[in-house]
C-alpha cells in the first residue's frame, strides 16, 4: 500500500489522454473462441528473449482467453485500418460476434488470430501474468512474426482520438 494519496480517476484519466501511443489490436483464440480488443498498453521488455508486455482489463473477455490459452497476438495498426481499430474497440454499432467479419485474418504460431496487412504482427506465448489493479500484464515471448512492406503511417491514439504521426 501507498503512503500517498491516489490522483483521482478523472486527473489520471486526463492525463493520459495526453499520451500518444500506437494503436494495436490484441487478438486470441482459444478451443474455437475467438475474440480481440484494441489497445494502446503494450510495449516491449526485452530482446534477449525477445519479449513485449499488453495491459489488458481483467473484465474484458479477451482477459480470459488469454488466461486460458496463454498466448495472444499483438497486430500494430497502420493508418488506414482506423475502421478495425474503431471494430475491436466495441465503437461501432456492430454486435462482439462480428468483430473479425471486417479484416482478413490468418495465424502463424500459436493458432490466435494475425490480421493481413498490419504494420507488424507479434505471435506471443504467455510467460507471466502479473495482477495490476483493475488489469493483468501479460508478459509475452514472441514466437513468430510478420512485418507488412508497406511503407505507411502507424495509427496513433492521443486526446481521445485516432491520428497519425503526419497530418
Amino acid at each position: 500500500m501507498s503512503k500517498y494519496e491516489s490522483i483521482s480517476q478523472n486527473d489520471f484519466k486526463n492525463g493520459m489522454r495526453k499520451l500518444a501511443a500506437a494503436v494495436n489490436v490484441i487478438t486470441v483464440e482459444y478451443e474455437g473462441s475467438r475474440d480481440g480488443l484494441t489497445a494502446t498498453a503494450a510495449c516491449s521488455v526485452s530482446a534477449t528473449p525477445p519479449q513485449l508486455l499488453i495491459c489488458v482489463n481483467s473484465e474484458a473477455q479477451g482477459h480470459t482467453l488469454i488466461r486460458k490459452s496463454k498466448s495472444f497476438v499483438l497486430n500494430i495498426m497502420a493508418l488506414k485500418q482506423e475502421d478495425i481499430a474503431v471494430r475491436f474497440a466495441g465503437m461501432d454499432s456492430t454486435e462482439r460476434s462480428q468483430r473479425f467479419d471486417i479484416g482478413s485474418w490468418s495465424t502463424l504460431i500459436t493458432g490466435s488470430p494475425c490480421l493481413d496487412g498490419a504494420l507488424v504482427n507479434f505471435d506471443c506465448e504467455v510467460v507471466n501474468e502479473i495482477v495490476a489493479g483493475t488489469h493483468s500484464i501479460f508478459i509475452g515471448h514472441i514466437v513468430g512474426s510478420r512485418t507488412s512492406d508497406d511503407n505507411v503511417s502507424p495509427l496513433i491514439y492521443g486526446e481521445g482520438q485516432f491520428t497519425s504521426l503526419t497530418e
